[in-house]
């Protein structure tokens, strides 16, 4: 661990000229009493390291000095995939592996492809979570990415959305990262049919109560494609969630917000939209879910949208903010 951590920093010099202490130790994940330390080691092994002292001081290496221990193994090779989101490498425990293959990367470069390599890394950032919305704990993730890696059956206590914890044992065959939320796909059901079709189920990680990876080992099913399989589960899933159209006339506030409450469904509905009133309300058509549901996403709303039909889910809507009337009244 010692060594890799003094090859990060040898990178670092290079790949970034002076650096002070404190920033070293921030990129590095350790104290600046170790970076004075690992600069030290460096010395002493020969590494040409200028200490400057100062406001404007840090460390850097000597004009000329370049390294050529840039070699990737193989986690940093693997790890370079999850380049683009730093925060699920970390989750994932190769935050520090990650790091190392990047600057490993970089200082195999020309000066003029790492200059713009580096300049990109600074212009661009992608943050996968979703608004508003604490992440997931994910304790168990670990566990169930080693299972993944080295195909190993998964016993797991999962605790479903209505509380009920069951035991599964899975065959882990890929990892998901949904607008922040983790998800495993796994294969639950003996060996795969003789028609070439494969039973998968989607478990969310944060509901797992006990993960362990057993000494079981299984063979991935040849030509298994982990995102078709995520894009069929996942229009499988929009379609299953939404029962029903709801027919709305929508103000022009409402018409602002219904892309933000209601995803690519409002989007899409603001597009079929008819023409605009004296007031500037339109009518759309909206895909809603179940009315026990759809009430409640309505309402959200507020006055800034009417529900027109069908008369069951217009009678819901109705009884329920008359409900909230007298409640209010009440008080």
């Amino acid at each position: 661990m010692r060594a890799d951590r003094l090859l990060s920093l040898l990178l670092l010099l290079q790949n970034h000229g002076r650096m002070t202490a404190a920033e070293l130790a921030a990129r590095l994940e350790v104290s600046p009493r170790t970076v004075y330390r690992d600069v030290e080691t460096l010395g002493a092994a020969g590494v040409p390291v200028r200490s400057e002292r100062g406001p404007e001081g840090g460390y850097s290496l000597m004009d000329g000095y370049r390294t050529r221990l840039t070699g990737l193994n193989d986690a940093e090779a693997e790890a370079l995939f999850l380049a683009g989101v730093p925060g699920a490498a970390r989750e994932l425990g190769l935050g520090a592996v990650l790091a190392t293959a990047q600057l490993k990367l970089q200082a195999a470069l020309p000066s003029g492809l790492a200059a713009r390599a580096r300049r990109l890394q600074d212009c661009f950032h992608l943050d996968a979570a979703a608004w508003f919305r604490q992440a997931d704990p994910v304790p168990h993730l670990a566990s169930v990415a080693r299972a993944v890696w080295e195909q190993r059956v998964l016993h797991v206590h999962y605790q479903a959305w209505n509380g009920r914890a069951t035991h599964r044992e899975l065959r882990p065959l890929g990892l998901v990262l949904k607008s922040g939320i983790w998800y495993v796909v796994a294969w639950t059901d003996g060996p795969p049919p003789g028609d070439g079709t494969l039973r998968t189920r989607t478990y969310r990680i944060s509901r797992l109560v006990h993960a362990e990876a057993t000494d079981t080992l299984f063979e991935r099913p040849t030509g298994f494609d982990l995102a078709a399989c995520w894009e069929e589960s996942s229009q499988r899933l929009e379609a299953g969630l939404h029962h029903t159209t709801a027919r709305l006339r929508i103000s022009p506030r409402a018409q602002r917000l219904l892309p933000m409450q209601f995803g690519a469904a409002g989007s899409q509905a603001l597009e079929g939209a008819g023409p605009p009133d004296h007031e500037g309300w339109v009518l759309v058509d909206l895909p809603v879910e179940a009315p026990a549901v759809a009430v409640g996403d309505l309402l959200r709303l507020g006055a800034e949208a009417e529900v027109l039909g069908p008369p069951n889910l217009r009678a819901a809507v109705a009884r329920t903010a008359s409900e909230l009337a007298a409640r209010y009244a009440a008080a």
